[in-house]
């Protein structure tokens, strides 16, 4: 061979295995491995604030568990979503914005990226001004404290996930749990609809609309299969435990028990699938458990089935992360004039004291000062309500749906409210994509109760609670299915 065609040839050669090293770069960067970052932060508030249900101006007396931020920051191709529960009762809207923009500074996160959840804990935190006020003293000064720095616990929360961050394998399933959630509004004999009507009323006829038994999980292990965190969805009021210590209720005891096989770094994260409409209490019982013994009763059923399961989920490939938040404005229930207000907020005051207002007087005065437009703005407003900021006009609310998908496998719903379960019903059986996780309680802020509109004329206490217009709860499932379409095809 002539030294000319060596070269050639050895040419030729290099050009050979350069191709086959840039094609294999590129095949590499487009099977990019999937990450996670888990981590879980202490949020317990201090005795003597206030305790929260909805109404809650109940004083703490101490703990009987710690409360939780916990967090889980996926990445892929160089996008990153945290996506983040808490253990309180619902997102103040105050409370997401600024922690959206912490979280931000602090980690380079995307603020469209940053997805925050309540798990519904009635027996979390009190949250809202207009109670803190009802209270006052001390315990309003704890309360008010406590809620101003939970942006930095949330940011620390999400430093410690990014901190972790590792390559991870997913796996996802459900099975059916049919024994402990039941639809809480029922068809009386005289055709009216109730609202939990009491244990062994001969006037039930049925359940008003059904459960959803689905217990979703999305499972990550490390690539060696150390367990890292689960992601544990299912649909129940977490309102169980009640009392004057702080609880995060049967989530915590699910997260305990799973913990203790797991391990200690494992973390549960458990959202709240749509339950506006569904509660543990079942009317055919009488000698149904009650408080932290019916709560460590469910805590236990949801960690054996998760733990049962967990040999049968199926694992799945991601190839692409997306996230989006997409901004939604309901019409409120009616307009609310400034005279109402002041009629509202007399009420609220008298709220707790002897001869003090009715329950439905306080609903009705809650849901007022909720869709009022206050003279001071948005500022004026977070003195006064946690609820989603009304439009300029005072005749919409702004909320939103976000949405998560992992490649084409998988999609994480956002949705906000105390949502019926037929909404969260309507989007999965929906959704392109195989499998679906919907949880309530997510959003840009609290915005009470969503019901269907087949439930506006039946009426009952989630009725009177809700602050949009009939048929706003399946226009939020409609942007909830266009976004998940959107992104599933493109």
């Amino acid at each position: 061979m002539t030294k000319k065609k060596y070269l050639l040839s050895f040419t030729y050669l290099l050009f050979l295995v350069m191709d086959s090293v840039l094609l294999s770069a590129s095949s590499s960067f487009q099977t990019e491995e999937f990450k996670l970052g888990a981590s879980k932060t202490r949020m317990t508030p201090p005795a003597g604030s206030i305790i929260g249900d909805s109404y809650g101006i109940r004083v703490s007396e101490g703990v009987h568990d710690d409360l939780y931020i916990k967090t889980l920051v996926f990445e892929h191709g160089g996008e990153k979503v945290a996506f983040i529960t808490l253990d309180v009762i619902s997102l103040p809207h105050l409370l997401v914005m600024k922690s959206r923009q912490l979280i931000f500074q602090q980690t380079g996160i995307a603020v469209n990226n940053i997805i925050l959840n309540a798990t519904h804990a009635h027996a979390g935190p009190q949250m809202n001004p207009l109670f803190w006020d009802v209270v006052g003293g001390s315990a309003k000064l704890k309360s008010q404290e406590y809620t101003h720095k939970l942006p930095e616990l949330i940011a620390a929360s999400v430093k410690s996930a990014v901190s972790k961050i590792q390559p991870v394998r997913v796996s996802v399933g459900s099975v059916q749990e049919n024994t402990i959630s039941f639809n809480r509004r029922y068809l009386m004999k005289d055709g009216s609809f109730r609202t939990n009507p009491g244990k062994l009323n001969p006037d039930v006829v049925r359940p008003a609309g059904p459960i959803d038994p689905a217990l979703s999980m999305v499972y990550f292990e490390s690539l060696d299969k150390k367990p890292v965190a689960i992601l544990v969805n299912f649909a129940l009021h977490v309102a169980i435990v009640g009392g004057n210590r702080f609880s995060s209720d049967f989530p915590g005891i699910m997260s305990e028990l799973i913990g203790k096989v797991k391990g200690e770094e494992f973390v549960t994260i458990f959202t709240n699938g749509t339950s506006g409409n569904i509660n543990h209490v079942n009317v055919s019982n009488p000698d149904q458990l009650s408080g932290f013994d019916e709560s460590r009763r469910i805590g236990t059923i949801l960690a054996g089935r998760v733990l049962s399961a967990l040999p049968a989920l199926r694992s799945i490939p991601i190839k692409s992360l997306k996230a989006k938040i997409q901004a939604i404005n309901l019409s409120v229930f009616r307009y609310v004039e400034q005279s109402e207000a002041e009629w509202a907020r007399g009420v609220i005051s008298k709220f707790g004291k002897s001869g003090g207002p009715g329950f439905a007087d306080v609903v009705s005065a809650w849901r007022m000062l909720d869709l009022v437009k206050y003279q001071g703005g948005l500022e004026s407003r977070h003195k006064s309500t946690t609820t989603v900021p009304l439009t300029e006009d005072g005749k919409a609310l702004e909320t939103e749906v976000s949405v998560i998908a992992f490649g084409d496998q998988m999609a994480l719903v956002g949705f906000p409210g105390d949502a019926f379960v037929e909404l969260g019903l309507g989007i999965k059986l929906n959704s392109p994509f195989p499998f679906t996780i919907v949880s309530e309680q997510s959003g840009n802020g609290t915005i009470s109760y969503m019901p269907n509109k087949k439930a506006f004329p039946e009426g009952q206490y989630e009725v009177n609670s809700v602050r949009y217009s009939s048929g706003g709860g399946e226009s939020l499932v409609d942007a909830a299915l266009e976004t998940l379409i959107s992104i599933f095809y493109n």
